[in-house]
């Protein structure tokens, strides 16, 4: 007759394979994301509730953005032969990682969601092969996001061409003018 302790462990190995291949597979979707993402962000939220977490993740959503909370081992692991490795050093204590494809999205969400909440602290993250420390992530974020700078652009291209419109219509509405004023005289006398 088996003992309970023998009658658990083939449990226990099955949950171990099941784990380890989690866990794999973490490790190749976080690599995928820090080889491909504009931005990557990261930052420590000790002391956030589960209902912050959650604005935070779907104001990141609903700015094109992702946010995950992962073991800082398996992120470490993942950052290997990235072009953002130096970010391995900041992974350490309770950290999550934003990241988004524009390269503004994501630090302004954090540095908003930062100001709003003292317990989410920006750490640093990396932009490219560019390693970006907490400060220059709040200065990233201070920039318009790529919609914004689009529409700009947008109005900057159409301004032009409302312009050479009116300047155009202006020597006709311009005659239609005097010709209705030297009719209102010829009327007149």
């Amino acid at each position: 007759m088996r003992t309970a302790a023998e009658a658990v462990r083939p449990a226990a190995k099955w949950r171990e394979s099941v784990d380890r291949a989690q866990k794999e597979e973490l490790v190749g979707t976080l690599h995928e994301v820090f080889s491909n993402a504009g931005v990557v962000v990261v930052a420590h939220y000790s002391g956030l509730n589960v209902a912050d977490m959650t604005q935070l993740r779907r104001r990141m959503r609903e700015a094109g953005g992702t946010l995950r909370v992962a073991k800082n081992r398996l992120a470490k692991r993942a950052l290997e032969g990235t072009q953002i490795g130096g970010i391995a050093e900041l992974m350490s204590g309770p950290t999550c990682i934003a990241f988004s494809d524009d390269p503004v999205a994501a630090p302004k969400v954090a540095a908003n969601f930062a100001k709003e909440h003292e317990q989410l602290v920006i750490l640093g993250g990396a932009m490219g092969e560019v390693m970006l420390d907490a400060a220059a992530v709040k200065s990233l974020a201070s920039l318009p996001s790529l919609d914004e700078l689009r529409a700009k652009l947008a109005g900057l291209l159409q301004a032009p061409a409302g312009k050479v419109a009116q300047v155009v219509a202006a020597p006709g509405a311009q005659l239609a003018r005097v010709f209705g004023a030297k009719g209102r005289q010829s009327e007149a006398a």
